[in-house]
């Protein structure tokens, strides 16, 4: 037996500090996962995105072993930032209906629209565009074109809802993986 190993014998503590270092970049790993099936998702309507990339800060979270302070905080953090960024798609879809001259029943079409479009394909744009159109047409009685105008808006205020939902989901994605970043642990 070298002295090498009868060293690491008589300081076991020393081992499973090792092995708990180890360990350190698994919650690094586990949130880069479900970020990036998150940032893919931000595109596809049914996918919750934002609540993706959450859940995998939350097992990073408690699989690096939960702590009240910084952890409690950041979650908290975080939890609030998820329902903000997952009204966002709905949100613009209202304002673009009302930026192009939309009425206030085409903002809440928009809105309905958006809801009910997280359950068919292209529901994204489809759903917002649809209900404003509807609104329009049908309660306000606006003329076919005028009403196009403001499902158009409708729909420039999906694509930007999507673009900021993916640069926030960008910004958060990096500011978890920084947070969890180890250079010093490694994967066994």
């Amino acid at each position: 037996m070298g002295a090498a190993a009868s060293k690491r014998q008589r300081q076991p503590g020393r081992a499973r500090t090792l092995a708990r270092d180890d360990l350190m970049n698994w919650p690094f790993v586990v949130f880069l996962l479900a970020w990036l099936v998150g940032m893919v998702g931000t595109f596809v309507p049914v996918v919750p995105a934002t609540l993706i990339i959450f859940a995998g800060a939350l097992a990073a979270t408690f699989i690096g072993g939960f702590q009240v302070w910084p952890d409690l905080p950041f979650l908290i953090t975080f939890g609030v930032l998820t329902l903000l960024i997952s009204m966002i798609d709905n949100v613009a879809s209202a304002w673009g209906a009302r930026r192009y001259g939309g009425s206030k029943q085409a903002a809440w079409g928009a809105l309905i629209g958006g809801l009910a479009g997280l359950f068919i394909p292209f529901g994204l744009i489809v759903g917002p565009l649809v209900g404003a159109l509807l609104a329009e047409l049908l309660i306000v009685r606006k003329p076919p074109l005028d009403a196009l105008k403001s499902a158009y808006g409708t729909v420039l205020g999906v694509l930007g809802g999507v673009a900021a939902k993916f640069t926030l989901h960008l910004l958060i994605g990096l500011w978890e993986l920084w947070r969890l970043w180890t250079p010093a642990g490694s994967l066994p």
